[in-house]
């Protein structure tokens, strides 16, 4: 298929696209920002989406940096995943979203597709949002207001929806810091290599005198955004750093998961049981990193 008709803009600054797209949202046309494509242009091909507007971004000067600020990594909405996956300052100061990125899709689409884009994307099965919830990411949006800075516990609402505004790019977002000792892991299921995952967990632990001190628990893949599984975490708060304990908080994490979505490559029982299965592998691993 082909898609609908549209408009297409090509600003040269954000204040422009800004500009255009509270233009738009004034005069009830609806706008659809452009970034990487990687999900969007197959979405427009198969008329999922039919927006009457697209604002593209990639003329947009300063916002594909990834830079360091203190301790922390921003990097901007409009750098690749391979600039992300590239990157030697990510991968030796923030290596779970390095692992995060090299588990999107495959080489082609990470050379095109925005950090950004995936982020506002919100894709249920993306990687990205999991590792957002728990590393406390902050992103960074501009709109006709001005500049705010939005935690990563409230940017995600639901299905492929945030709390950005109709008039707002994301600009840039700010990876803080891993704790010092702390382990992490990602993994996920997909039927192949490059395919959506079908569920996934991501995982930072933190242990002190070999008991667990600080433990974040998110799934992807299971519900219409993800989510923290703080049950989970509390169930292993102050616990032995074992084999038994991580094996108990799995199951709390697979009980705790409300209303799996259900598709015909993947019930909610296997969507819970994969919860549960990656949930204990995550812990071991990251307890291993952690020590």
């Amino acid at each position: 298929m082909k898609p609908a008709p549209f408009d297409y803009h090509a600003p040269r600054t954000l204040e422009a696209a800004v500009a255009l797209l509270e233009r738009f949202e004034r005069e009830g046309v609806e706008a659809r920002i452009l970034a990487g494509g990687q999900s969007l242009m197959p979405m427009l091909a198969m008329r999922v989406a039919r927006p009457q507007v697209l604002v593209d971004l990639g003329k947009v000067a300063g916002l594909t940096d990834i830079r360091a600020d203190g301790d922390a990594i921003v990097i901007g909405a409009m750098a690749t995943k391979s600039a992300a996956e590239e990157s030697a300052l990510i991968r030796s100061r923030q290596p779970l979203f390095h692992a995060a990125t090299r588990l999107v899709g495959h080489r082609q689409i990470r050379n095109r597709g925005s950090v950004g884009g995936s982020f506002a994307h919100a894709d249920p099965a993306s990687e990205y949002p999991a590792v957002a919830l728990v590393q406390d990411l902050e992103f960074r949006a501009c709109g006709p207001a001005g500049e705010r800075r939005i935690p990563a516990a409230q940017f995600f609402v639901s299905f492929m929806t945030t709390r950005l505004e109709p008039a707002e790019v994301l600009t840039e977002v700010r990876l803080p810091a891993l704790p010092p000792g702390t382990g992490w892991a990602i993994q996920e299921f997909a039927r192949r290599h490059g395919d959506l995952a079908l569920a996934g967990i991501a995982t930072t632990l933190r242990c002190e005198r070999d008991r667990c001190a600080e433990v974040r628990i998110a799934a992807f893949g299971v519900n219409p955004t993800a989510v923290r599984l703080p049950a989970a975490e509390r169930a292993l708060q102050g616990q032995p750093a074992t084999a038994e304990q991580f094996a108990r908080a799995a199951a709390v994490a697979a009980e705790s998961v409300d209303e799996p979505m259900s598709c015909i490559h993947a019930s909610a029982d296997y969507r819970r049981q994969l919860v549960k299965v990656f949930t204990r592998r995550c812990l071991e691993e990251a307890a291993t990193r952690a020590a």
